[in-house]
């Protein structure tokens, strides 16, 4: 199996919500396993998520926790997922699905370097740019 990167967002106590919120955005298939289901059958973990991972017919690949109990969980995001590509209807999809209940930090429109580019705060806090790559014509784009 080649190395992959892939994003791994942790969360509070929401996981769950979140990667069922993604799934509805990106599709793909979603696995969750719980505290509980790995030993901490009772207490305050047991029903958190200790991975979750979904896989998407596009090719991502989002992993995600819940922090658990005496660990602590920075709050912000220290980076941002950026999706890019140039198929503009599942991209538009994408960042109108993400903006919902969300924050709109830059609207997704034409900028200088010839592609559509937007950036939003998702309801649970993560931050995601979409660039959408242009047709390559005129000067200044980057096709």
């Amino acid at each position: 199996m080649a190395s992959k990167l892939n994003p791994y967002i942790g969360f509070s106590d929401n996981a769950r919500e979140a990667m069922e919120f993604y799934k509805d955005v990106f599709g793909g298939s979603l696995t969750t396993s719980t505290f509980g289901e790995f030993g901490a059958p009772e207490g305050p973990d047991t029903n958190k998520i200790m991975h979750a991972q979904l896989e998407t017919e596009s090719g991502f690949t989002l992993m995600a926790s819940d922090a658990p109990e005496g660990m602590e969980r920075s709050s912000g995001s220290a980076i941002t997922i950026s999706l890019s590509g140039d198929d503009d209807e599942e991209l538009r999809g994408y960042f109108d699905k993400l903006s919902a209940g969300g924050t709109v930090t830059m609207p997704l429109e034409k900028q200088m370097w010839g592609d559509e580019f937007g950036m939003v705060t998702d309801r649970f806090g993560t931050a995601w740019m979409v660039n959408i790559a242009g047709s390559g014509e005129g000067e200044g784009s980057a096709g």
